[in-house]
């Protein structure tokens, strides 16, 4: 299992990455290796507005559906269009496949996430 450092990480292992305000959204290399080869990606609407826990989109894989969970609360204002015809992209590298861009509407939301050696302790207890 891959991590990567500077990142925050959900307990539905989703990552955020957060840069001028905007949290950068996609899902773990243990998510995507537990769902095997990812074969599409429902992505969200730009305009949504989401709440922290709130279901954003699916990930489909050829051994399941998995719901995507937003981190923190915020609008989307981009969607990675790279995945409609090339989501195994997320199979190849969670970490630089983002899904959802959010503009977060609360910081302080971060800080009830994990970093990555929480997010690792996380994973070997599950």
């Amino acid at each position: 299992m891959k991590t990567k450092s500077g990142l925050y990480y959900s307990n539905e292992h989703e990552w955020i990455e957060v840069k001028d305000g905007v949290a950068y959204v996609g899902i773990t290399d243990y998510a995507q290796d537990s769902l095997g080869d990812i074969a599409y990606v429902e992505l969200p609407e730009v305009g949504d507005e989401l709440n922290a826990g709130d279901n954003a989109c699916v990930v489909e894989s050829v051994k399941a559906a998995s719901d995507v969970y937003s981190p923190v609360s915020g609008k989307i204002v981009e969607v990675n269009e790279e995945l409609d015809a090339s989501p195994e992209k997320i199979n190849e590298d969670a970490y630089s496949a983002w899904i959802f861009k959010v503009e977060l509407a609360n910081e302080e939301e971060l800080s009830s996430l994990m970093d990555e050696n929480a997010y690792k302790s996380f994973c070997k207890e599950a």
